[in-house]
């Protein structure tokens, strides 16, 4: 049984005294408000349901089956010993790459719910299997905003090499006292294939669904999750409106502003941040436009791509709800993921920097000109990079369970003699 994480009653009180002053905002500019949510609507009608919609479904789709658990099987050798998490995250890890928020954590959610990870393992996955998708960084951000397409190599790369390491740090979460990761009881012996093939089926008897229940299911569960996605999108439209329109933003940027001058941070670029604090769109169409070096803009951008706003901070809590992950590692995992991306997009701007961005980018980065493509070759796209990148990490992970299988056998030879 899975036991749900409980509010506190200081966040209990810090919620409703929130809820109670929004409500009041919305009272006072009701027409701002309408207009905002109905901004909202369009974008996650004409942009996120039908980008995220066969992502969901077919995650939902590929665990009735038992496709996961014979991709965790292969790749617990490369998972495990790099990001101490079962294989089955690597599943989370290529669906969030390629399919954006907040997918990362709705399958980490599944994976904990069926039992395939931890609580512990839960969130270390959710925090950095949650990721932007290279169709937003590559097409909306470089070329829509940027004006400018090869940047979309930077910004895809420097996001995903800072996640990989957010997710290299996430081992030392749970290492301690109460925290302390359980063990799990994984099989490493025998043929790797076998395992993965005899995981498969036991999944697959152990659901027992027909195949057009399994379909039935997936469609509504995955048009349920979007619907809560869709009221996040249109509630932080309209929070974000209110705030803007009341001046209470011109009163925070105003005081950030007298604390950002001793760092040396410019004044055009505290608006992008406090927009990007609440949502990832607005905020990095603003750090795009601002009066400040490409260097300086690039670095706000990457950091609130890495944050990613309340917004998507509520999309991942409600998609975790019902199980025992806790948001505080994830909210705090933001932070280091936001930071770790500026300090990247610093080097990635030198000319060594470039370097290691091209070399890596092309497994994750969609080419510039899909971002403009119909709308049934970016979702081929999609799927393409999504089985490239499964394909790429079930190379490394059989190759890293041959040499430990190779290292095994000279051992024996060796102790025989």
């Amino acid at each position: 049984m899975i036991m749900r994480p409980r509010l506190t009653q200081r966040s209990a009180y810090l919620m409703a005294g929130c809820a109670l002053f929004i409500t009041i905002m919305i009272l006072l500019y009701p027409s701002v408000a309408f207009r905002a949510s109905i901004e909202g609507l369009r974008v996650w009608w004409e942009i996120v349901f039908p980008a995220l919609l066969p992502f969901f479904v077919a995650a939902e789709v590929l665990m009735a089956f038992g496709v996961v658990h014979f991709i965790g099987v292969l790749l617990e050798p490369l998972m495990r010993p790099v990001f101490d998490v079962p294989g089955v995250g690597a599943f989370a890890l290529a669906m969030g790459i390629t399919g954006g928020y907040p997918i990362g954590a709705k399958i980490t959610a599944s994976l904990r719910r069926k039992g395939l990870c931890n609580q512990i393992e839960g969130e270390r996955l959710a925090s950095f299997t949650n990721t932007a998708d290279p169709l937003f960084m590559s097409g909306a951000v470089a070329v829509g905003m940027f004006q400018s397409p090869e940047l979309g190599g930077i910004i895809s790369g420097v996001h995903y090499i800072s996640a990989v390491i957010v997710g290299i740090l996430l081992r030392l979460h749970g290492r301690t006292g109460s925290l302390r990761v359980p063990e799990r009881d994984v099989r490493t012996k025998g043929n790797l294939f076998k395992r993965a093939k005899e995981e498969l089926d036991k999944a697959r008897q152990a659901d027992g669904r027909p195949v057009g229940q399994v379909f039935g299911d997936s469609v509504r569960d995955s048009i349920s999750s979007l619907l809560v996605v869709g009221g996040f999108i249109m509630m932080f439209s309209v929070i974000i409106e209110v705030l803007t329109t009341s001046g209470i933003l011109k009163l925070v940027e105003a005081s950030l502003v007298f604390i950002a001058r001793p760092l040396k941070v410019k004044d055009a670029l505290i608006s992008p941040m406090i927009r990007g604090f609440f949502e990832i769109t607005l905020g990095t169409e603003l750090a795009s436009k601002a009066q400040a070096p490409l260097l300086d803009r690039l670095v706000i951008t990457n950091a609130i791509i890495a944050w990613s706003g309340l917004s998507v901070f509520g999309q991942v809590s409600a998609m975790v709800s019902g199980t025992d992950i806790r948001m505080t590692p994830y909210f705090v995992s933001r932070f280091i993921h936001a930071a770790i991306a500026a300090a990247i997009t610093v080097v990635s701007m030198s000319p060594y920097g470039q370097g290691i961005i091209k070399l890596v980018s092309p497994v994750f980065v969609m080419g510039s000109g899909i971002a403009q493509a119909p709308y049934y070759l970016r979702l081929l796209s999609s799927f393409t990079k999504f089985l490239t990148i499964i394909a790429v990490m079930v190379a490394l992970s059989v190759a890293l369970w041959l040499i430990q299988r190779i290292q095994l056998v000279f051992i024996r030879v060796k102790g025989v003699k």
